[in-house]
């Protein structure tokens, strides 16, 4: 039995679910962690995320067939919780998912756990510009260094597709930095 059929098994369990579960987050916390900040931005946005995701994750665990790998099952539920966030922030200031991110991104110089310096921050501005499907593709990618098979299982999508769309996103990015 592989650790991660283990640790299924045992978050499954009513008996070994806690302990497990603490496992499952000192394991994924900081990947997830970074996939939701990569979308929302803002580090404390990303913290509140980040802790939808583990309570979704908590409630619904019962629900996890092994289709797929744990760790790609959560990643689902962290993209997922992550533009739910950006679309109810949206509606919430009655305006468009794409100014909602361009005011995150200009919230990012005033964010004090934004470490970027101006080219890091026109990266942002640049990904923020891409449509949402090409920013997931990119993020994923470009600073989390997934694999493309395991971006086809968390987003559902083929990998021929996948590749697509980050060479489509990359070469957006870089007409963009190239502009000015």
């Amino acid at each position: 039995m592989t650790d991660e059929a283990q640790l299924v098994e045992q978050l499954q369990s009513e008996q070994h679910k806690e302990k497990a579960f603490r496992v499952m987050i000192t394991l994924y916390k900081e990947r997830l962690y970074w996939q939701i900040r990569n979308i929302v931005k803002s580090h404390d946005d990303a913290d509140d995320v980040l802790q939808n995701t583990f309570i979704k994750i908590f409630k619904n665990i019962h629900n996890f067939k092994g289709d797929s790998k744990l760790f790609s099952w959560m990643y689902r539920i962290a993209t997922n919780e992550s533009i739910t966030f950006i679309n109810k922030n949206a509606k919430r200031l009655q305006t468009t998912t794409e100014e909602v991110q361009q005011l995150a991104i200009k919230n990012l110089t005033s964010d004090v756990y934004f470490e970027g310096n101006d080219i890091q921050l026109k990266l942002q501005k640049a990904i923020a510009s891409l449509p949402e499907k090409q920013q997931l593709v990119f993020n994923m990618k470009y600073f989390q260094d997934l694999k493309y098979k395991d971006m086809s299982e968390i987003l559902e999508t083929s990998e021929g597709a996948l590749k697509a769309s980050y060479h489509l996103a990359v070469k957006k990015i870089e007409d963009y930095l190239t502009k000015d």
